[in-house]
């Protein structure tokens, strides 16, 4: 392996900042699209099936342009933070997500099969990639952290979906006979799975870690100290203004894509030194 790109949960407007900086990055010949392996998680596991699927930075940056027409704003606040984070009140992790698992499984949301008709019609295609896609999530009845691929027996959709499927807010998915929460509950980032590549690049909508959560600054600490060349992207301030408080908001989705590609013009030099 030698490239990794890493996609970071974020809610729908870190999937619109995502495409936003992948398209102005392709526009100055930086494609992150040749990665050799994507992390995706939560939001990012949406953008990484879809960009592993062929979907072409430029389209889907146009696509979060669009205006969100009977698209409804799911609540995710300062409220909402908080009840996970004291619901990952723990000092061991596993029992920390576990806590979270059930918190998940009592809330009240829509149904999952409204939710995975939602997933299915974003992603481009049903079947995995050719291209080695790892998606990140929880299970909610144990607590334990678990990777998705082409080889785990596991459909894409409900992948993406688990991946997705934030507490309290998202029904969590039901594969056999368990039932699966967001990636993001163990780390927003889950980057230390680009673990043997020589070039890491990192974009992260939010890396706000809470509990025993595993920081980002430590992941991307070990990835260097094992030789590899990393960037980090985060929303500079400007990107953050257009977010917003709530990233589950689709209002603020053009905003969030526009903020992306203009950013994309800053960090696009340090980018491409890493990716070379």
């Amino acid at each position: 392996m030698t490239r990794a790109l890493v996609l970071g949960g974020g809610g729908v407007t870190g999937v619109a900042w995502e495409w936003g900086l992948l398209a102005g990055l392709a526009e100055r010949g930086v494609a992150l699209a040749e990665a050799d392996l994507v992390v995706g998680t939560s939001a990012g596991s949406m953008v990484g099936a879809q960009l592993c699927s062929g979907r072409a930075p430029e389209e889907a940056y146009a696509g979060q342009l669009a205006p969100p027409h009977g698209e409804v704003a799911a609540r995710f606040g300062l409220a909402e933070m908080a009840k996970l984070v004291w619901a990952g009140a723990r000092r061991d992790p596993v029992r920390a997500r576990a806590r979270i698992g059930a918190m998940a499984i009592a809330a009240r949301t829509p149904s999952e099969a409204s939710r995975r008709t939602v997933i299915e019609a974003r992603l481009p295609a049903r079947e995995w990639p050719a291209r080695r896609l790892l998606v990140t999530a929880v299970d909610a009845h144990s607590g334990e952290f678990v990777v998705f691929d082409a080889g785990s027996g596991v459909s894409l959709v409900d992948a993406v979906g688990a991946s997705c499927a934030v507490p309290g807010v998202w029904p969590p998915v039901t594969i056999g006979d368990r039932r699966y929460v967001d990636g993001g509950m163990r780390s927003p980032v889950n980057a230390d799975l680009a673990a043997g590549a020589r070039a890491v690049v990192v974009l992260a909508p939010t890396a706000a870690a809470f509990g025993p959560m595993p920081r980002l600054a430590a992941q991307v600490a070990a990835l260097r100290a094992e030789g590899a060349r990393v960037a980090v992207v985060a929303p500079d301030a400007a990107a953050r203004e257009a977010i917003g408080r709530n990233v589950l908001n689709p209002a603020r989705r053009a905003a969030a894509a526009r903020a992306g590609r203009d950013q994309a013009a800053t960090v696009a030099g340090d980018i491409a030194a890493v990716w070379g």
